[in-house]
């Protein structure tokens, strides 16, 4: 019963990690009419981000050339832990930081450029970060990732991680709800519906798809340090297009763009059908034909209910 308990408890806490990339791509795309395919981008930024500034200086023993180390896991108040929000923070900084210039200078591109040049980000990071030793130990990944909140018994670990990230969600939903329903947010929309419309009105389409990129953008950051934290291991690999960009995509559009509560109902969903689709017998369960069936489930939706389940208002 513990084991099918922890079973659970990892799932919960995976589909929440999912439900927050699945908001901040609902941001650019389910909103703002941003076509990105490129989120492994900003997962990664997230990621790495986390590891590096919470880790402690690393050994040559154990990472051979990686020379990084912030060791912000130390940081503490009263012997209270301060830094897991701080990593969430500027985890999201470095997305936004890398998103507005990326933003500025693509946004002008029609959609299917658009596309190409953020799916040639995501990977151009990977393959930096499988070249490049120095910055994260290469191939061999970073791992040992500090958790939070570590002077907790650690049989309870998993269900005090488990309260982080539906905290954490329900902040980024709440924040994405304010913003999308507010005149920012309304904005946006008219920018997704018609944007020739919003620019004979005056508005600055340009601008105003450059915060909703980046808005999206860092809403990823926290997802990637919350995922980081929550594996306590990540290399390259990671990040490939499949795992980090597709099946965010078939989150949203099965459970409905441009509705946050669609954004969420739709990685807890499709997180539930990837997982427990590894326990078919034989062949079946294999990783590779169970994205054979996320895209037919994506390509039913599209035909039968293409606003997903709970479908924008």
């Amino acid at each position: 019963m513990d084991s099918i308990l922890y079973f659970l408890i990892g799932f919960l806490i995976m589909s929440g990690i999912y439900s927050v990339f699945s908001v901040g791509l609902n941001i650019h795309w389910g909103h703002t009419g941003l076509f990105n395919i490129g989120i492994a981008s900003f997962f990664l930024l997230g990621s790495y981000t986390a590891a590096i500034i919470s880790s402690p200086p690393p050994s040559l023993e154990k990472y051979e050339e990686y020379i990084w180390g912030g060791n912000l896991s130390q940081l503490s108040v009263l012997g209270i832990d301060i830094w897991f929000p701080i990593i969430l923070l500027l985890s999201a900084i470095i997305c936004i930081l890398v998103a507005i210039p990326l933003a500025i200078i693509t946004i002008r591109l029609k959609e299917d450029y658009l596309a190409l040049v953020t799916l040639g980000l995501a990977e151009t990071l990977r393959i930096i970060f499988v070249n490049e030793t120095w910055l994260a130990n290469g191939t061999r990944g970073l791992y040992s990732i500090p958790r939070p909140f570590d002077f907790i018994d650690r049989g309870n670990y998993d269900y005090i991680y488990f309260v982080v990230v539906m905290i954490t969600l329900l902040f980024v939903y709440f924040i994405a709800e304010k913003a999308t329903n507010s005149p920012w947010g309304r904005v946006l929309r008219g920018i997704r519906d018609n944007e020739n419309t919003m620019i004979s009105s005056g508005k600055n389409v340009l601008r105003f798809k450059v915060e909703a990129f980046a808005f999206g953008a860092g809403i990823m950051g926290i997802g990637g340090a919350l995922f980081t934290h929550g594996k306590r291991f990540i290399d390259p690999i990671t990040f490939e297009p499949m795992l980090a960009t597709f099946i965010i995509w078939s989150m949203l559009m099965v459970g409905g763009s441009g509705n946050n509560r669609g954004a969420v109902f739709g990685a807890f969903l499709m997180w539930g059908i990837w997982t427990f689709t590894q326990f078919l017998p034989g062949f079946l369960s294999d990783a590779n034909l169970r994205f054979v069936f996320v895209g037919m489930i994506i390509i039913l939706f599209q035909l039968y209910k293409p606003n997903g389940v709970i479908p924008a208002k």
